[in-house]
């Protein structure tokens, strides 16, 4: 795919800030509810562990550790890029890793540093773009549903790369920018409450040709790829069908 399909995902302000403030905002209003597995927020908690399993056997292969090890992350770092409350710093945090958890709103670190304080976590939540922080380099990143809210995806994506310590493995989802997720994750979605209303904008999200154009551009090359899909009887799981959303793992190209 041309440089010119990838430019238009990017909506640079030119100041290489990636937060925008409205996004920030918007997630900032959903904070209290934010573990509520019933609330505004149900369809994350309804993915996570889709998302958490993918995680899991990429940590496997990259890292060379055993699958029935309950804390393969033992002894490295990981950061999560737009962390929210913390549902996937958490899980990473009971893996065994050194957890930092990096949010543009406020009252999402606020909550999230609540939470695990009461689940008797350690883990690190600073608020801000993830460039500037003096948050070091990590083993493992993740940015989960996020790409797709930044003002300069190439950017972003560059400062992820910056972030990432030497054998690192990094692990991004986001909705695919089809004609099925306009319809079902915008339309249909908001229309019967399943995100909250605002959640979305369609013209933001990127394709997985894009998406991958932009890590290789940074640096990255993609390890494995598959699709996030709904079906009658098996509900959210991994598949090949990346019509809707779809999940990644990549690391610096050698």
């Amino acid at each position: 795919m041309g440089n010119a399909n990838v430019d238009s995902v990017n909506r640079s302000s030119g100041s290489g800030v990636t937060i925008r403030p409205e996004e920030a905002e918007f997630f900032s209003n959903l904070a209290k509810d934010w573990w509520n597995p019933r609330g505004k927020m149900a369809s994350l908690h309804q993915v996570n562990p889709v998302r958490l399993g993918f995680i899991r056997s990429a940590v496997d292969a990259h890292f060379g550790t055993d699958a029935r090890s309950i804390k393969p992350l033992t002894g490295k770092t990981a950061l999560d890029i737009g962390c929210g409350a913390g549902l996937v710093c958490e899980p990473l945090s009971r893996l065994g890793a050194e957890v930092t958890g990096v949010d543009a709103a406020s009252d999402n670190v606020q909550a999230a540093s609540a939470h695990a304080e009461a689940g008797g976590l350690d883990i690190r939540y600073m608020m801000g773009e993830v460039a500037p922080l003096d948050i070091g380099k990590f083993d493992l990143v993740t940015s989960l549903e996020v790409v797709e809210h930044v003002a300069d995806k190439r950017v972003f994506l560059a400062d992820v790369a910056a972030r990432m310590a030497p054998g690192g493995l990094l692990v991004l989802s986001t909705p695919n920018r089809t004609a099925a997720s306009r319809l079902l994750l915008v339309g249909a979605a908001e229309a019967v409450g399943y995100v909250p209303k605002g959640t979305h904008h369609w013209e933001d999200f990127v394709t997985p040709e894009e998406l991958e154009e932009l890590l290789v551009e940074v640096g990255f090359e993609v390890i494995e790829r598959r699709g996030i899909a709904w079906r009658p009887g098996k509900g959210l799981h991994l598949s090949n069908d990346e019509a809707l959303n779809y999940i990644l793992s990549a690391r610096r190209a050698a």
